[in-house]
């Protein structure tokens, strides 16, 4: 076995090479792994769950490689499923959510990547965001709540999410395998200057108005979903507000899960086996942030920060595709300046494959 300067490798070598990629292995498949005990373990019934995968790109956007520049979502999401206790004392507490027979459950596995804009340097440039990967797990509940004439008047979302910043998020070894061996990108070369370990907490809370619009025209249903949230953690803080447009064959098709904080949806359709559907959406979020460790640095330990922007927005369209259980989404994404110093906004693309069981 040879490396590119035709120097052989040695034992170590190839053995940290092997555990990197088994590693790797792990991080991407495990999820899968769980998720389809969890579907068999499930009872039967004709109520349905739903098995998302996000991956959030910019290559698949602007075709840069920078800034928000990589996250990937695994998302559970079951009718059914019995409320964790500690998340239902913990909404027991927030007098804006409510947990009850129809509250919904998910559970969300994800890491996200961030790079200054030139990768292929080894140092950190100062004027530049911090090199950082988050990986974390969360759990959720979405209560739809309904009018008097049983009509859906909104949504509430209550999600925590726990993870880890630094090394441990395994930021380096994951872009560096997707380069070498998926991209063909160049080699980032600056992940020894990321930020150090912390523990993340996020605590999120979420309203959409997903039928405070509609109207529809011939074949097409329409719909404009104003939406609202607040996230409180070492993570982030933040207040948004937005509002997504939304057109498609079929009234009961809910837009696609994202990577926070984008302009989110729970991924559930209704709609009927044996018929092709379709929709498309535009949306518009703005919010204040008060903390971003990605662009704040490390809350317990100096690090590498730049001067944030604290009005940001991002800006968003898409398509989905529908075909009895599956649906296939695409959505690019224009996100504002995050700090004073940024070259340009950030575009990115998300592909999301959702499976109904």
């Amino acid at each position: 076995m040879y490396v590119n300067n035709h120097l052989p490798l040695t034992n170590k070598k190839i053995i940290a090479m092997l555990h990197e990629k088994e590693t790797l292995l792990l991080i991407f498949f495990l999820p899968l792994v769980l998720f389809s005990g969890a579907v068999r373990g499930q009872e039967t019934g004709n109520h349905k769950k739903y098995l998302s995968f996000s991956h959030e790109n910019d290559l698949l956007g602007g075709g840069a490689d920078r800034y928000y520049t990589s996250g990937n979502r695994f998302t559970w999401f079951d009718s059914k499923t019995k409320v964790p206790s500690g998340i239902d004392k913990l909404a027991d507490k927030i007098p804006t959510f409510d947990v009850n027979e129809n509250t919904f459950t998910f559970y969300t596995l994800g890491q996200n990547l961030y790079t200054p804009a030139d990768i292929k340097l080894s140092y950190q440039p100062e004027d530049d965001r911090p090199w950082a990967a988050f990986l974390y797990g969360s759990i959720g509940l979405a209560t739809p709540s309904y009018r008097a004439d049983s009509s859906l008047s909104h949504v509430d979302e209550l999600e925590i999410t726990l993870g880890v910043v630094g090394p441990e998020a395994l930021g380096k070894p994951v872009q560096k395998f997707i380069h070498k061996n998926v991209s063909d990108s160049p080699a980032p070369q600056g992940w020894d200057n990321q930020l150090d370990f912390e523990p993340g907490l996020i605590l999120l809370w979420q309203r959409r108005f997903p039928y405070e619009w509609e109207k529809q025209f011939g074949s097409v249903h329409a719909r404009m979903e104003p939406n609202l949230s607040v996230a409180l953690g070492n993570i982030l803080t933040s207040a948004s507000v937005g509002a997504t447009l939304v057109a498609g064959s079929d009234r009961a098709l809910d837009t696609p899960p994202r990577v926070r904080p984008a302009i989110p949806g729970t991924g559930i359709f209704f709609s009927k086996n044996g018929k092709f559907n379709w929709q498309v959406f535009a949306g518009i979020d703005g919010r204040v942030v008060g903390r971003n460790i990605f662009i704040d640095g490390n809350s317990f330990s100096n690090s590498h920060s730049v001067d944030k922007e604290y009005l940001v927005g991002d800006l968003s369209t898409g398509i989905s595709l529908f075909y009895n259980d599956y649906r296939l989404s695409y959505t690019l994404n224009v996100r504002s300046k995050e700090f004073k110093d940024q070259e340009e906004e950030s575009i990115f693309g998300s592909v999301t494959i959702t499976k109904r069981f």
